[in-house]
């Protein structure tokens, strides 16, 4: 397992918000975390990316124990995080946005590459931050990330508020990168997008992961999901 998550544990101040959160994910997969809002699937993602500044438990990445490591150390080992706010810096162009994370492997796509995955960027690449679309914006944020060289990448709620036309760009650039070797933990709300691209899925509930539905098993689990998710 290139990510093993064990015992997490994650607070906010006072508020415990992760009580044990257990899973794991494979090299090549893409893996969503599925749950009603405030179970805790963000703050997995942060503890995660160690934007948690009280964590208990495990997480071994690559066999590296990561809990005790600040973001950027967590960068620096191969793993990227891109927010649900997406953080495009409004003062930069979309070019300088894009070139701005460093590079902290070999394997990132190249910017010419990326162009390819999300040609709109290359027709904005003048426009500042503000001045783009929520799916440019989106579209720039995946991008950014790609480029970096990290091999697990973590994406929280990459649909959110996107027309139909750009989530469907979105699930094809998933299924692209998965081809190309890219490990992705996913936290979606869209549960119809999640169920297209994803080889597992994790269900949270109240700061625990209490099921896991196969890919393929979904279909014949979904009045399960259905329950857990109040779809």
């Amino acid at each position: 397992m290139i990510l093993e998550v064990r015992g997490l544990h994650a607070w906010y101040g006072e508020s415990h918000i992760l009580h044990g959160v257990d899973f794991d994910v494979a090299e090549g997969e893409v893996v969503t975390l599925l749950g009603r809002n405030g179970a805790g699937k963000t703050t997995t993602l942060k503890s995660i990316m160690g934007m948690v500044a009280r964590r208990q438990g495990s997480i071994r990445f690559k066999g590296e124990e990561l809990i005790h490591l600040t973001s950027y150390k967590v960068a620096r080992r191969g793993v990227a995080f891109c927010p649900e706010e997406r953080g495009i810096f409004a003062s930069l162009d979309v070019e300088e946005n894009l070139l701005l994370p460093p590079r902290i492997a070999e394997g990132g796509l190249s910017v010419e590459r990326v162009f390819e995955l999300f040609p709109n960027l290359k027709e904005r690449l003048r426009s500042q931050g503000t001045k783009l679309s929520g799916g440019e914006q989106q579209m720039l944020a995946i991008g950014r990330i790609l480029r970096t060289g990290a091999h697990l990448l973590l994406l929280d709620e990459p649909t959110e508020g996107l027309a139909p036309v750009i989530v469907q760009q979105i699930g094809r650039t998933i299924a692209e990168l998965k081809q190309h070797g890219f490990t992705i933990l996913l936290v979606e709300q869209n549960f119809r997008f999640a169920q297209k691209i994803a080889d597992r899925h994790y269900i949270v509930e109240h700061g625990r992961v209490v099921d896991m539905v196969p890919g393929a098993e979904l279909e014949a689990n979904m009045g399960r999901v259905h329950q857990y998710l109040g779809v």
